[in-house]
């Protein structure tokens, strides 16, 4: 089955997937007001996430146009893709809105219509800097649903049962603790390679330690309450009593560590791109590749600039979300508010 179209399935399922969420949202209460307060508090901030992920799904779903001639009657283009004319591409530098090219100054083919210029290759830099969305959240979510479960399973396992499953999860913490995480990742994707996936999964499995402890600590808490007692006493299994009544009183710390850990990952790909191991079409790799031209007289600045500020405000926004979701789940800070 050819890639694209199992990207299109991907968004289909993703989207069915939002509805369903919808859904159940509107039906508890709980969510409901908690997802009203922060649309309240951070209207900014998500009307920038809904943005960047509504450009992520565009440049997600493609086809192959039947009326294309050439090398474009074999490629699909995405919904970004197709927001610009075909060949948009020039023969080398070209700044913003110019009519000429950088150096030497010979006409463009596309003259003014570059509205962050070119890079060194002649591309346009809006169309890159539009398409690095799509990495950064493949990236950020897939990374995010695989050290997530790791985590609540291990974390659960180990604070419900104790003993010797205990022992044993914290073993694995503490060795993977003891190991330079940058190295191991890096190692890791030496080994597997550099494909979304690969690089998704050594993230993965490098990031779910921290998140696993704090779970692990949470639910020795929670299997001393009256609660779960009176479950257990009732004739429940234990995991009817884990699904049941530990993880939903979890999911608050699920919530707010997706959002943390999302802007994490999309960060380490920009340090990883810097050492050359990065994703293809990343905002990381465009920074990289950028640098030098910060040295060039005169000065190249567009490339890195554009990569930059939507890397930034990608971050800032989720941040922002994250932290106004921490405040309105938290206890200890709902009962401050009252």
């Amino acid at each position: 089955m050819e890639g694209y179209v199992v990207s299109n399935a991907v968004v289909g399922a993703l989207v069915a997937g939002a509805a369903y969420t919808v859904r159940a949202v509107r039906r508890s209460r709980q969510w409901s007001q908690a997802f009203r307060e922060l649309g309240r508090r951070r209207p900014i901030a998500l009307c920038a996430i809904a943005f960047y992920v509504a450009l992520g799904l565009a440049d997600s779903v493609a086809w192959i146009d039947a009326s294309a001639t050439g090398i474009a009657a074999y490629e699909p283009s995405s919904l970004v893709d197709r927001l610009f004319p075909a060949e948009f591409q020039e023969r080398s530098y070209s700044a913003p809105f110019a009519f000429e090219e950088f150096y030497g100054g010979a006409g463009l083919r596309h003259p003014g219509q570059h509205w962050l210029g070119t890079d060194i290759r002649g591309r346009d830099v809006l169309h890159m800097a539009l398409k690095g969305a799509r990495v950064a959240l493949l990236l950020g979510g897939l990374t995010s649903l695989i050290v997530i479960p790791l985590a609540l399973f291990f974390g659960m396992s180990a604070g419900y049962f104790g003993g010797r499953i205990d022992e044993a999860v914290f073993f694995a913490i503490s060795l993977l603790s003891s190991i330079p995480t940058l190295l191991l990742l890096i190692a890791l994707i030496v080994a597997l390679g550099r494909g979304p996936v690969q690089v998704c999964f050594a993230m993965g499995v490098t990031s779910w330690v921290g998140f696993s402890r704090v779970i692990r600590g949470e639910t020795l808490k929670l299997r001393e309450l009256d609660y779960v007692a009176a479950a257990r006493a009732l004739g429940a299994s234990d995991a009817r009593i884990l699904l049941r009544h530990i993880l939903p009183n979890v999911m608050h710390l699920v919530v707010i560590t997706f959002v943390l850990l999302f802007s994490g990952m999309v960060l380490t790909e920009a340090v990883l791109a810097f050492l050359g191991i990065g994703l293809d079409g990343s905002w990381g790799q465009m920074i990289d590749q950028a640098r030098d031209e910060l040295a060039r007289d005169p000065i190249v600045y567009w490339n890195i600039l554009a990569a930059f500020a939507a890397l930034f405000f990608l971050i800032l926004s989720v941040n922002r979300v994250g932290d106004a979701i921490r405040d309105i789940l938290d206890p200890r800070t709902v009962r401050e508010n009252v």
